[in-house]
């Protein structure tokens, strides 16, 4: 049995890839978690719910951020924005409240489509898009709703995929505080 070249490369390409994912299964290591903090991302704001301007910084170095990843369409996602809502009132300025949407804008979803949406959620704490999806990269959030809490330093503090009530997300960000 004669094996070219090229598929000999594509065979080693291919069982690097399966090792390094089996690494990343087995030690559990998720970006942020290793001291060294997330990088802020500049986002698009939607329908001028950010504070001072058309973006948003995210997260913001110098305060506990809790940031939630949503979509639209996610069933989950509607019914996370009570509970998001209660936080935001209760939490104080040392504390950055922030939803993220990742969805393609433009097609069938429009910027107007998801602030309708924010609206008819009674979403009060500002909103943007992760247009080149380099916070959903940063944060390794493979699902929605996505919750992650950062300490002042943007080190990743708690992450968790599915819904989560008021009480567990208000425990979260004063265990980040601390």
């Amino acid at each position: 049995m004669i094996v070219r070249r090229r598929e000999l490369i594509a065979g080693g390409a291919a069982l690097a890839t399966l090792g390094g994912a089996g690494a990343l299964a087995v030690t559990d290591w998720q970006p942020g978690s290793d001291g060294e903090g997330v990088d802020p991302v500049e986002l698009a704001a939607i329908s001028g719910q950010a504070e001072g301007g058309d973006t948003v910084t995210v997260p913001e170095r110098g305060r506990v951020s809790l940031v939630e990843l949503f979509a639209t369409s996610c069933d989950v996602c509607s019914r996370q924005m009570a509970p998001l809502g209660r936080v935001a009132d209760r939490v104080g300025d040392d504390v950055q409240v922030v939803s993220v949407t990742n969805e393609p804008l433009g097609g069938t979803i429009t910027r107007a489509d998801v602030a309708d949406w924010w609206t008819a959620h009674e979403g009060t704490w500002p909103v943007a898009h992760d247009a080149d999806l380099d916070l959903t990269s940063a944060l390794n959030a493979v699902s929605v709703p996505y919750t992650v809490v950062l300490d002042a330093e943007n080190r990743v503090d708690w992450r968790h995929s599915g819904y989560a009530d008021d009480a567990t997300l208000l425990d979260r960000l004063e265990e980040a505080r601390a």
